[in-house]
């Protein structure tokens, strides 16, 4: 082999190494992103959990005011509900259509994940806004400020989601899915289907066990 061919293949193996140790370093990068995500959700749980709590010891105090039973409608809180789980559904099949690299039906199913969401928003802003306008504010009683935390903290939640699925769609369609993308979406698909435990808990605690 003459010196040059040497050379050649020296520095195609080379160059070979130094592509597999980038792409060592990305999947590295990627778990440790994911696994810090995951500590993120666990503290966001804390929170959670505390104003359950908080709820379940205070839901009681109703100032001689209505009940939960007085003022939720369940099947208006079950069309919040099928919106919320319908989209956990929709966003799983985006997350399928991203890791097979089918980008059209990757944006189509994000973008229904994303109305989803909005529509869930909207009647969460309009319960509140009638409550409100009731005069069952959460300056009313104890009851209503519990309530109003717990499900107002889960809408904050819920509306900075679809601000980063928003920031992520545009991401997507500038950047591509390189491998920074596909683990920014991996940490909001884990955020996006912890909302919706959290939220099943919601229906379960406030709205099903007031209403019985």
């Amino acid at each position: 082999m003459s010196h040059n061919a040497h050379t050649m293949t020296h520095g195609s193996a080379a160059h070979a190494a130094g592509h597999g140790d980038d792409h060592h370093e990305h999947h590295d990068a990627g778990e440790n992103t994911v696994f810090g995500f995951w500590v993120y959700l666990m503290s966001d749980l804390l929170i959670f959990a505390t104003l359950f709590v908080t709820y379940v010891v205070l839901s009681g105090g109703t100032n001689g005011g209505p009940a939960a039973k007085d003022l939720f409608d369940l099947s208006f809180v079950a069309w919040e509900t099928a919106l919320l789980l319908v989209s956990s559904l929709t966003f799983g099949l985006g997350m399928i259509a991203l890791h097979q690299s089918k980008k059209g039906l990757m944006f189509f199913w994000l973008a229904v994940t994303w109305l989803l969401g909005a529509g869930f928003m909207g009647m969460e802003i309009w319960e509140f806004n009638h409550l409100i306008h009731q005069g069952h504010g959460p300056d009313k009683s104890a009851f209503l400020s519990a309530f109003f935390a717990l499900v107002g903290t889960h809408g904050l939640h819920v509306s900075a989601g679809m601000l980063w699925l928003l920031v992520m769609l545009i991401q997507l369609k500038n950047d591509g899915l390189t491998p920074r993308n596909k683990t920014r979406m991996a940490c909001l698909s884990l955020f996006w289907h912890f909302l919706d435990l959290v939220w099943i808990g919601v229906f379960s605690v406030v709205y099903l066990s007031g209403a019985m």
